[in-house]
């Protein structure tokens, strides 16, 4: 996957810059931004606010609250100087971005209290193309971001919203700044960064729909794997994420994970649900490893750590892993997490047939 969140900031930031400039001249104290209580200068000043704090959490590596500094403005400066500083803070923005490591996360508040580069990326984004919306609207004047630009955002930080096909629109609609035929319209939202689960020798970081397309049309997700990259495993249940997301049912945190080594930051496998728990409060799980990382016991940590966290849920009762007779290997994985053999009945959903024994063996983790 290509690491494209510094250029994406910068065509975000001259698009915004554009539409400004092309409006420098009028005054920004009066009209409101769109639907917003913020003047247009308030709300261009907040974009410049927003891509200078996401340098900060970068490249201060911040980890449980934001970094305490803000930005000011000189008494007496115009337009053309906020513009400027638009300008700076997105070139700050970028520049932290490229420079800081993939490993690295730092403290956002929703939903999980932490965001990577590519995560802060899709924010800042999202900030500076949405707020550009909002004064151009306040000022009556045409504005629409690269399609590009808004696949980047939707499909990095807004995982739960079915894909459109306008992506702008389909943006907006999801934010609450238009409509979308056939949906409900959007009074309140929130962008999800994806969750990192932490293990003692790796951590599972969940992926998004950009990474699982990539994955799907064999690429590497962005993520640097040992050996020859995924096991086919990994592809299919990039695949399958894909299918959720493009139905609009796909849940960010009963999707995928890849494990990452903490040692070297390199992937080394895939795990997670086959999709939310049902009813009754049961989930399916599944998981696949590199050939060059078996034998260490890194899957059974990471399903172990997988497991703990679900069943410490409320909506979950039952985790089911179904596992081919022969496949001792993996059957070793579900016992040494906590696994045990269940009888059929006690693991398939009421009104499903059960599964042959002889194709695939049931083991179960309760609470």
């Amino acid at each position: 996957m290509r690491d494209i969140g510094g250029e994406q900031v910068e065509a975000a930031v001259a698009g915004c810059a554009a539409l400004l400039r092309s409006a420098a001249d009028r005054s920004w104290e009066g009209p409101k931004a769109g639907r917003l209580e913020w003047s247009c200068r308030t709300t261009a000043f907040h974009i410049a606010e927003d891509l200078i704090a996401y340098a900060g959490q970068l490249a201060g590596r911040a980890q449980d609250a934001y970094v305490p500094f803000g930005l000011t403005l000189d008494e007496g400066t115009g337009n053309a100087e906020i513009i400027q500083v638009v300008e700076t803070a997105g070139a700050l923005f970028a520049a932290a971005l490229r420079t800081t490591p993939r490993e690295v996360r730092a403290f956002h508040p929703y939903p999980f209290r932490s965001a990577n580069r590519t995560g802060f990326a899709a924010m800042g984004v999202a900030e500076a193309v949405l707020h550009t919306h909002d004064i151009a609207e306040g000022l009556g004047l045409p504005y629409q971001p690269a399609p590009e630009t808004c696949q980047f955002v939707l499909t990095v930080i807004f995982p739960h919203v079915r894909p459109g096909p306008d992506p702008w629109r389909t943006l907006l609609w999801a934010t609450g700044r238009g409509e979308l035929p056939g949906r409900a319209p959007v009074t309140e939202w929130r962008w999800s960064n994806n969750l990192v689960l932490p293990a003692e020798r790796l951590t599972l970081q969940g992926v998004t729909p950009a990474a699982a397309a990539e994955l799907r049309a064999g690429g590497d997700g962005g993520f640097e794997w040992i050996g020859d990259g995924p096991f086919p495993g990994t592809r299919d249940a990039a695949g399958m994420l894909l299918k959720a997301y493009e139905a609009g049912v796909h849940r960010p945190e009963w999707g995928m994970f890849v494990l990452v080594r903490r040692a070297d930051g390199r992937a080394i496998g895939g795990m997670g649900f086959h999709g939310a728990p049902d009813q009754e409060g049961r989930a399916e799980v599944g998981y696949d490893l590199v050939a060059d990382a078996r034998g260490h016991g890194y899957a059974s940590e990471a399903l172990t750590a997988l497991s703990d966290w679900a069943l410490a849920r409320d909506d979950v009762r039952t985790l089911v892993a179904a596992i081919e007779p022969g496949n001792l290997a993996s059957r070793a994985v579900a016992v040494r997490a906590g696994y045990v053999r269940a009888a059929l009945d006690q693991a398939r959903p009421a009104g499903e047939p059960p599964h042959r024994d002889d194709v695939l063996q049931l083991y179960v983790r309760t609470r």
